[in-house]
């Protein structure tokens, strides 16, 4: 392995010296959960009451008629920067805060007591935060939901065709060999294009590399993205889910149905963007179905379509959807990982010396070592404290509940701020450090509600496995190359 690599500058001293512009890095959206074996007995919750407030007591931002508190976030820096908001509305206004935006309104949760509540009042199906503009689109053009949008039945239903497969450890560990695979082009694309160390856009190599990952597990295909010819149909499909990206949030707190009607640029951008995504992942879906007959015992994907009465539809909408959580929530990461490491030269040095005693120099990182390394999947679990890619998740209530001071009632969308929580000194004694040993103490007491980068519940990230393991592996690879 290192023989191959010797070629790579040293990426983590790099960033150690120059931030390379992470205010652009904006935290993607996606899903995520905590699993039922972490969940203890319900401690009492401190901001339980007698009697419980109604939902117009909550206290929150200014909420203006029509705009609500959109234009005090705007002088905030925006929807991109809404997660330091938030962490500021905690601040102020409590554990419970109520805040609306244009014309969607939420209740957001910062407290590991409220957020157990939450947990062990959840239905059989719980509910997302609805994404209209995603639902608009497939209406529009007649395509199934996935994974992020259904709900009730037909979610459990779908979900049950990937979990056995995505979410056990011992069918995730079989995926090592494509993910080193790609990794072992991504280090010697970073070797190639850097100038004296320095990499002129490393967040974009990144989704280049996440992308290649995701596309060689769900359709066995490499698009060529690390070769110095670029596969343009690739760039396109990247550009693409950017491109949804930036548009849904504006729909989210406008009406997406008036942009539908006035046919505005936002929704004409983000028509064309799905058009893309879902075309190119139909291709690739449809050669995956064709050739399903002989598959390797690494072909989970070819497993679960073999496996699964789901229709084509289905098929189309769900993986199309893993392949858009496993591109830029992944790429988003792994930066925010290798900028948590470069600023703390201690924990590099012990990781460092963690791989070397356990990675064999004539051997790749594999999913057996990564199981005996602690310290590395500390560091990873700190770094998603201090900078998750995904801040915050949501539930909508099925039923009135009570979650605190206030009975909220059927229909309230919840925000649980992850970052909010992992941020929050009450809970993390010198928060604003790196500081992975404190996972790794005996007498840890940290409660597992405060740290929920992958959401909590049954509609847990169905892709946290396979993204833990992607990360992990690359992170052996890139310190493995580096001085320490």
């Amino acid at each position: 392995m290192r023989a191959q690599i010797q070629k790579v500058p040293q990426i983590v001293e790099l960033l150690k010296k120059k931030s390379v512009g992470l205010q652009h890095f904006k935290p993607t959206s996606s899903v995520c959960v905590l699993e039922e074996k972490d969940a203890a007995e319900a401690a009492p919750c401190p901001h339980a009451a007698f009697r419980a407030h109604s939902l117009d007591e909550i206290p929150g931002p200014t909420n203006w008629p029509l705009v609500g508190s959109l234009f005090e976030l705007l002088r905030k820096g925006g929807l991109t920067r809404q997660h330091e908001a938030l962490v500021d509305y905690h601040k102020k206004f409590g554990k419970i805060f109520r805040m609306k935006l244009g014309s969607f309104e939420s209740v957001h949760i910062g407290a590991p007591c409220l957020l157990e509540a939450l947990y062990r009042k959840e239905a059989n199906y719980p509910q997302r935060l609805e994404i209209k503009p995603w639902k608009a689109y497939r209406d529009l053009r007649d395509e199934a939901y996935g994974l992020l949008i259904l709900e009730g039945k037909d979610w459990q239903r779908v979900r049950s065709a990937f979990q056995q497969k995505l979410m056990k450890p011992t069918e995730v560990v079989k995926l090592d060999g494509k993910i080193n695979e790609v990794l072992v082009d991504f280090v010697g694309r970073i070797g190639n294009i850097s100038n004296n160390g320095k990499i002129e856009d490393l967040y974009f190599e990144l989704n280049k590399w996440s992308f290649e990952t995701i596309c060689l597990i769900l359709y066995g295909k490499r698009f060529g993205l690390l070769q110095e010819t670029v596969n343009e149909e690739a760039m396109n499909f990247i550009t693409a889910v950017k491109t949804m990206m930036s548009t849904f949030g504006m729909m989210m707190v406008t009406p997406v149905e008036l942009h539908k009607s006035l046919n505005t640029k936002t929704w004409q951008d983000h028509t064309a963007a799905w058009d893309r995504i879902f075309s190119t992942a139909k291709v690739y879906i449809d050669k995956k179905l064709k050739r399903n007959a002989t598959r390797a015992p690494d072909d989970l994907i070819g497993d679960i379509l073999h496996q699964s009465s789901l229709s084509k539809k289905e098929l189309y909408a769900a993986i199309t959807e893993l392949q858009i959580g496993g591109v830029e929530t992944t790429a988003n990461s792994m930066l925010w990982f290798i900028f948590n490491l470069s600023r703390n030269p201690s924990a590099q040095k012990k990781l460092l010396q963690e791989i070397r005693e356990i990675v064999p120099p004539d051997q790749d990182p594999s999913g057996e070592h990564i199981k005996n390394m602690p310290y590395l999947k500390a560091c990873l679990k700190e770094s998603m404290r201090l900078s998750p890619s995904v801040p915050f998740t949501s539930r909508t209530l099925d039923k009135d509940t009570v979650l605190g001071y206030y009975a909220i009632p059927k229909g309230t969308v919840l925000m649980i701020n992850s970052h909010a929580l992992g941020s929050n000194e009450e809970y993390f004694d010198d928060g604003k450090q790196f500081k992975p040993e404190r996972w790794l103490r005996e007498n840890n007491t940290i409660n597992p509600f405060a740290h929920v980068p992958f959401g909590i519940g049954k509609r847990m990230c169905i892709g946290r496995r396979l993204a833990e393991l992607q990360l992990q592996l690359a992170m052996c690879w890139v310190r493995s190359v580096t001085k320490t």
